[in-house]
Parts: structure tokens; C-alpha cells; sequence
């Protein structure tokens, strides 16, 4: 059963914290609210920064761990709940960093967003230790980062392969 929190959906969205933290809304989904977070990441992708140079997709990506780290732990600090369902601007970061080095293609972000909802679902080792063991804004983070990596790996390596016929 799902945590509760005190605060409604509107005052949520009016504190910028919780908006950021909560993926731009998204992460009030009354159901699976990291995939609809990763949803929103994939548009945010697909929309914008696809089209942003290697070097400056990179830059984002990088640029949004520890502004996730911050905005995670602060949020869950004012909720008074630890990686509360909601908070999905993990979601953002893991997902971004599964698309780099990727093409633009839907086919390549339908496989990306897919390889990512695997890794962050069933969470093999190491991204269950990282969601068991590690506390606060870098613990929210850390599982969806290395979700985001192994993802990326193996994005990559199907890119390689030329299994999506690209």
C-alpha cells in the first residue's frame, strides 16, 4: 500500500520543488507513476533534447544528477516520506542517460524506454543494493542512474548488432 501524503495535487504542482521532483506532474499519477515519469522524460527527449549535440545531450544529462539528487531529497524531506512513489525526476535522469549516443528514431526510443522500465522494475544487482542501501537524494537517484546505464549498454549493443534495422 502506497504512502500517503498531506498535500493535494495542486499544492504540489504550486511548489517548485514538488513540480520539478514530481516530473512536471506526471509523477501524480494515481497509477504507475514512474512509468508515466518516464513518459514524460521520453517526451522531454523525443521533443527537445534529441536534437541537442552529442557533447550538449551529454551536458544535460550529467547536469541532471545532481540537480535530481538535490531536488529528490529536498521534496522527499518536505513530504516526510523516502523515495515516495511520485518523486520521478530519477525517472528523468535514468532515461535520458539510456539515450546516449542514441539516434533519434521511435523505434530506438520505444526499445530505450522499454530496456529502462526493465532494469528500474525488476532492479538486478547492483540497482537493488543501490535502492536498498543508499539513503536520500542519491539513493532516490542512484538505482534509476545505473538502471540508465544498463540500459544504455544494452541499447547500445543492440544498435551494434543491427538488430533494429536502423
Amino acid at each position: 500500500m502506497a504512502e500517503k501524503i498531506d498535500l493535494s495535487p495542486a499544492q504540489i504542482i504550486k511548489d517548485p520543488i514538488h513540480f520539478f521532483a514530481f516530473g512536471l506532474g506526471s509523477g501524480l499519477s494515481p497509477v504507475a507513476p514512474g512509468t508515466f515519469g518516464t513518459l514524460m522524460a521520453l517526451v522531454i527527449y523525443w521533443f527537445l533534447l534529441a536534437d541537442f549535440s552529442t557533447y550538449w545531450y551529454i551536458a544535460v544529462c550529467v547536469a541532471s544528477i545532481p540537480v535530481g539528487i538535490w531536488l529528490c531529497h529536498e521534496s522527499a524531506r518536505k513530504l516526510g516520506v523516502h523515495d515516495y512513489g511520485g518523486i520521478v525526476w530519477d525517472e528523468f535522469s535514468g532515461l535520458w542517460i539510456t539515450f546516449i549516443f542514441a539516434p533519434k528514431h521511435w523505434l530506438v526510443a520505444l526499445v530505450g524506454f522499454l530496456l529502462f522500465r526493465f532494469f528500474d522494475i525488476l532492479k538486478p544487482w547492483p540497482i537493488k543494493w543501490a535502492d536498498q542501501k543508499v539513503e536520500g537524494g542519491l539513493g532516490i537517484m542512484l538505482d534509476d542512474i545505473l538502471a540508465g546505464i544498463m540500459a544504455l549498454v544494452v541499447l547500445q549493443f543492440i544498435l551494434a548488432m543491427g538488430w533494429l534495422g536502423l
